[in-house]
């Protein structure tokens, strides 16, 4: 699957639910998704026992309850970052948020093909203007009880949720 047909992962809000991380990284696995993307809250940096199975690229950024950065960075081989983040993927210019404030404000620059973001644990795939939003919704499924991911193709500007 090259470039053209580009799915990737999204993630946010693992928040040390290693079960459910082990699970997303096996259907991004079958998926042959080529880069994940996670939206902050990790938690704990030993979430990554789960991450490193991917079979794919990796790039995150810290949530607000992300206190051991340190330790994340050096397990994540320097792929988190301060939000917000800016990631080019099959010529898709994609910002990457924690927190939800300015989403439609940056989606409205018309400066991004794609905003993800996380925190609210709620689902929120939706198109404003030329871009996609995706909040893929909470992994770890503590707070509401469903555990969520999104793939998107990049060449489609489309995504799906998956419920694991």
């Amino acid at each position: 699957m090259g470039a053209f047909n580009m799915l990737i992962g999204v993630i946010s809000d693992t928040h040390d639910n290693l079960p459910a991380i082990h699970r997303a990284v096996e259907i991004f696995n079958d998926r042959k998704v080529e880069h994940v993307i996670h939206a902050g809250d990790f938690t704990s940096p030993f979430t990554f026992r789960a991450l490193k199975h991917l079979s794919c690229g990796f790039t995150g950024i810290y949530g607000n309850n992300d206190g051991e950065r340190v330790l994340l960075q050096k397990l994540s081989g320097s792929r988190i970052f301060t939000q917000p983040f800016i990631l080019v993927l099959a010529e898709r210019k994609i910002v990457i948020m924690h927190e939800h404030q300015v989403v439609d404000a940056l989606a409205d620059s018309g400066h991004f093909d794609m905003i993800v973001y996380g925190h609210t644990h709620v689902p929120d795939i939706r198109r404003r203007g030329n871009a996609l939003i995706v909040n893929p919704g909470e992994l770890s499924g503590w707070l509401y009880g469903k555990s969520t991911i999104a793939i998107v193709n990049l060449n489609e500007l489309s995504a799906e949720l998956v419920e694991l």
